[in-house]
């Protein structure tokens, strides 16, 4: 009795797998992905994500660019008299905001809700 038990739950695992193994049809009008390729190595990527800085000297000011694959992110500007401030493309666009500095201001409420 076990015997059969256990040949018709192989029996049953199988047909499963067998019915998973053909990929479904499409519904029409959808478009399939591209293949992205294999994820980069761990060391490969740390290198990518590594920004490339410029430091130049204009006529009052010092100006560093900061770059990730070649595209401008940030820019820090420090002026020979006053507070140096940083100007973030947020959108990727090519328009500058600027921050007077990196804090987010984003203030997570810790409120004691019970103490032991």
């Amino acid at each position: 009795m076990t015997r059969l038990c256990l040949a018709l739950a192989g029996v049953a695992l199988c047909l499963g797998a067998a019915a998973q193994s053909t990929p479904r049809p499409l519904p029409p009008g959808v478009i399939p992905l591209e293949d992205i390729g294999p994820p980069p190595r761990i060391g490969e990527s740390a290198a990518v994500l590594e920004p490339q800085v410029t430091i130049r000297q204009e006529a009052e000011r010092t100006v560093a660019e900061y770059r990730v694959n070649g595209r401008l992110y940030m820019l820090r500007v420090t002026p020979a008299h006053g507070k140096p401030y940083v100007l973030i493309d947020h959108r990727g666009d090519g328009q500058f905001a600027r921050q007077d500095d990196l804090d987010t201001r984003l203030r997570v409420p810790q409120w004691v809700l019970v103490e032991f």
